[in-house]
This record gives C-alpha cells, sequence and structure tokens, in this order.
C-alpha cells in the first residue's frame, strides 16, 4: 500500500477567496485609449505554478498593449479552480493544456487521445462554449526525474527502468509529487497501473520544493518538462518508454463569448502562441526560478524583444 505524507495543504473558503488572494496584489492594467480592444475590461488567470503565471503576465501585457483594461488574477491553485473561475466568469482568459483538457476536464482516459489531440479538444470544449486558440510551439508534460548520478549508479534510463527498481528495491522508491498529480488519472495513479508498480512512499510537497527534495526527501519526483530547474537541480528526466503520459500542448482558452466579443484576441495571441517554443519557455521559466526575476518584468522583456509590444 502506498503511504502519503502531507507536507502542504491548500486549504480555501472557496472560490472567491482564491481569487481575492491570487495574482501580483490583485492590481488592475490600465489599456490606452485606442488600440483594437480599447474599452474592454478583461481579467487574466493561470495556474500556481511559474509557467502558467508568465504565460498569464504574457497574455495580459499583450491585452494591454491592445487597449484593454486587465484584472491581474495568475497564481490560482489547481486546475480545477482556475477552469471554474473561467467558466463561472471570475476571469476571462488563461492557458491550459491539451492533456489536461482532454483528461481532466473533458473526462477521457489516457487510453482513448486521438492523433490530434487539440484538434479533438478544441471541438469537444466548445460544446461546453469554451474556445482554444492556437496551440503554442511546445508542449509541457508530466515526467518523473532523479538525480542525475542516483539514475547512472542505478541504470536509470526510462519509466520500465524505473518500476523494475523500485520493485526490487522498495527502500528506495520515494516519490515526491504535488496534490493535484497525486490524484489525477493522468498522473501518479494512471503511471503506476501503466508501469505495473507502485511507489513505496508519496511525499505530498508543493510543486516548486519539489526539484530541491529530489536526492534529499525522495529518490524520485515529479517534474514538469519544460521546467529549467531540471538542469539547475542536476536533474535527470526519466523517457516514458510506454507512452504513458498524454501530450500537454499549451494554448489560450477563453469562453466563446467573449471571443465573439472581441474576436481581436486571436490575432493578438496568434503571433505570440507561434513564437513561444519549448526553448523559449524553458528560458523565461528559468529567468524566474533560477534567477529571480519578476514573471510581468520577464513577459514584458520578451515580448518587446519579439517586437510585440507598441
Amino acid at each position: 500500500m502506498t503511504r502519503t505524507s502531507t507536507r502542504t495543504a491548500l486549504t480555501a473558503g472557496g472560490l472567491a477567496l482564491l481569487l481575492g488572494l491570487a495574482g501580483c496584489g490583485g492590481d488592475d492594467g490600465g489599456g490606452s485609449s485606442d488600440g483594437p480592444l480599447a474599452g474592454a475590461q478583461l481579467t487574466v488567470g493561470s495556474k500556481e505554478f511559474t509557467e502558467s503565471i508568465v504565460l498569464g503576465q504574457i497574455t495580459a501585457l499583450a491585452l494591454e498593449n491592445a487597449g484593454a483594461e486587465v484584472t491581474d488574477q495568475t497564481g490560482l491553485a489547481g486546475s480545477a479552480t482556475v477552469r471554474e473561475a473561467l467558466e463561472s466568469g471570475e476571469i476571462d482568459i488563461y492557458w491550459d493544456y491539451t492533456g489536461t483538457g482532454w483528461v481532466n476536464i473533458l473526462g477521457h482516459t489516457t487510453e482513448d487521445v486521438p492523433e490530434d489531440l487539440y484538434s479533438a479538444v478544441a471541438e469537444e470544449d466548445a460544446e461546453n462554449g469554451i474556445a482554444w486558440l492556437q496551440p503554442a510551439n511546445f508542449e509541457n508534460t508530466y515526467r518523473i526525474a532523479t538525480k542525475t548520478d542516483f539514475a547512472e549508479q542505478n541504470g536509470l534510463t526510462n519509466s520500465t527502468e524505473m518500476a523494475e527498481f523500485i520493485t526490487a528495491n522498495p527502500d528506495q522508491g520515494v516519490v515526491c509529487a504535488a496534490s493535484e498529480f497525486i490524484n489525477r488519472d493522468d498522473g501518479l495513479p494512471g503511471l503506476q497501473e501503466a508501469y505495473d508498480f507502485e511507489f513505496t512512499s508519496v511525499v505530498e510537497l508543493d510543486l516548486n520544493l519539489i526539484y530541491t527534495q529530489v536526492g534529499q526527501e525522495c529518490q524520485f519526483g515529479e517534474v514538469f518538462s519544460t521546467d529549467a530547474r531540471i538542469v539547475s537541480n542536476d536533474l535527470t528526466v526519466l523517457e516514458d518508454d510506454q507512452g504513458f503520459f498524454v501530450e500537454y500542448a499549451a494554448a489560450v482558452t477563453l469562453r466563446e463569448e467573449t471571443l465573439e466579443e472581441y474576436p481581436e484576441i486571436a490575432d493578438i495571441m496568434a503571433p505570440i502562441s507561434e513564437a513561444l517554443t519549448g526553448e523559449v519557455i524553458t528560458d523565461l521559466n528559468g529567468r524566474v526560478d533560477n534567477d529571480g526575476e519578476q514573471p510581468r518584468d520577464v513577459a514584458e522583456e520578451w515580448l518587446d524583444e519579439q517586437g510585440l509590444l507598441d
């Protein structure tokens, strides 16, 4: 039986409290008096991890540059929370991932994934009144990582080898993971079923703590494939050799009614999505997580470098 020890837990009095605490002080961003979105009032949200916040800040700045008045509600805890905020109208726009859309939002399994996942998610979610804009040129999927020296010492290069190693060495089968990964079908439960093994112990941590605790509190850890802390903490990402993890292409999501009212949003975000490659987003993430820069500063500098701000 897998044992789970909880180090951090989110408690909240509801979605309204989370929204009230989220973002960079909850400040409004004033748009210019002209531009294609002049007069629009839009609330930008994001999930709580660095990449999502950076994408949220990029979006907020782009919309402000087009004339919108933007309210910052980035940093909401959990996929379900931010999606609920979008559906309820508490926020108007945020970036999500096709794998999350397919499994967690639309309720499919990891075994019936279509070849063109983006199109399938966009088409089906349109029935819920949600639009998915053009995806970016990167995906950020779940992976399991371990310290590079530990991987080399034990001949670990992929998840099959990890499963065999843990089965043979249960005293070294501790994994650090965040609450969402622990409970998602496309996360820990599905991973263990797909590779027919079980971690000896699961240590629940805030996602941001995992990267430094691999090799300390646990031998293995949940990571995101575009997270620059993989390199800075000398981790080796194990290949998902059985192809369990679903594709997580990043895309802007918003209500269909918002897009109908402001169709210019699609045109504003298209060149941004085109310019966001895996190398680019990993670098932006690293500037926040490794270099200590503020997400909004990183977002603004990158947009300016790309010539996407007036």
